[in-house]
Parts: C-alpha cells; sequence; structure tokens
C-alpha cells in the first residue's frame, strides 16, 4: 500500500513555482504546471546538479541549470543530452486540505 506524506498547501506554489521537499531524505521537487503537480528527484541524472533552479515550461519540461539537460515531469525521461537518464518521479494527489506526495518504498 502507497504512503503519501502532505508537503504543501494548494495556495503555496504558484503556477510554475516549484517547492524543495525531502521525502525519506531523499531531495525533490514539487513542481506546478497548469492544473497539475508533479514531484521529481531534485538531481540531473547527468551530472548531480540540483534542479532547483532550473527554468519550468508549460510543456511540462524542467531544463538542468547547469548543462541544459530537459526532463519530462510527468515520466522523469531525459529529453536531450547530455543526460541520458531518467529522473526520479513521484506520484502526487491533491486532497481537499492540501498536495500529498507518494513517498518512495
Amino acid at each position: 500500500m502507497s504512503v503519501f506524506e502532505k508537503v504543501a498547501e494548494t495556495n503555496e506554489i504558484p503556477e510554475l513555482g516549484r517547492k524543495s521537499i525531502l521525502l525519506d531524505d531523499l531531495p525533490a521537487l514539487l513542481l506546478h504546471v497548469g492544473d497539475a503537480y508533479y514531484a521529481i528527484e531534485d538531481v540531473c541524472t547527468h551530472d548531480g546538479q540540483p534542479l532547483t533552479e532550473g527554468p519550468v515550461s508549460e510543456n511540462c519540461e524542467i531544463t538542468c541549470p547547469r548543462h541544459g539537460a530537459r526532463f519530462d515531469l510527468k515520466t522523469g525521461k531525459p529529453l536531450c543530452m547530455p543526460a541520458t537518464e531518467p529522473v526520479q518521479t513521484f506520484a502526487v494527489e491533491v486532497r481537499s486540505d492540501g498536495i500529498y506526495v507518494e513517498i518512495p518504498e
């Protein structure tokens, strides 16, 4: 059974905004794009750079600020070089009392 943890209020993150969170000591980002929220591991798989300050697009992509690798927020899949491995993604649930993210097993 999946375990979800409350990580934010629904009004806390503006459109195209983000919040750094910890999921069992794993650095992650909660991102708000359109009507959806996404949670991804906060590390570029190319060189370990945090994605925290990377630009987020309306196309549900985040770009690594160091070398420009892009990742799909929905799947974690790398969209261009130099990254070749995906970032981990986490299930997100928006509930009446806030935003919850699935804790990794």
